[in-house]
């Protein structure tokens, strides 16, 4: 049991090295930690702990999409939908910008105050920052 624990804790930790959390330039801050990023992406909260207000912004379901929601949301693709599917249909909330393509979400994340989205490490991102993962 505990070998299993901890080689699904090595592929996490290779999974969010390979994503990058982005955010508007006029960011507070550049740091984030991994309860925040949770609590923004299922719309527990709209504000980091600076107080900054954020938007999230999603990609359509892709390898990057689903490493993401594995290394820092801790829920699957299936999950997470039907999570803001509920919240939607409740009336409690709308439902994330979601994109195609992740240099889409970069122009996205560049030109809005507040956006924060995720990305490949691998994907070009000028005009944004890299959010640290705390």
């Amino acid at each position: 049991m505990k070998k299993l624990l901890l080689i699904m804790m090595f592929f996490s930790s290779l999974a969010s090295a390979q994503i990058i959390v982005i955010a508007h330039p006029g960011m507070k801050s550049a740091e984030i930690t991994k309860n925040e990023i949770r609590n923004v992406f299922t719309g527990e909260s709209s504000r980091l702990s600076d107080g900054a207000r954020v938007t999230p912004v999603l990609l359509k379901q892709c390898e990057t999409h689903d490493e993401f929601l594995a290394a820092y949301v801790g829920k699957s693709e299936a999950v997470f939908r039907a999570y803001w599917r509920s919240q939607v249909f409740s009336g409690q909330t709308m439902l994330p910008k979601t994109f195609d393509s992740e240099a889409a979400i970069v122009d996205y994340v560049a030109k809005t105050a507040g956006a924060i989205g995720y990305i490949s490490k691998l994907t070009p991102h000028a005009g944004v920052i890299v959010m640290a993962v705390k």
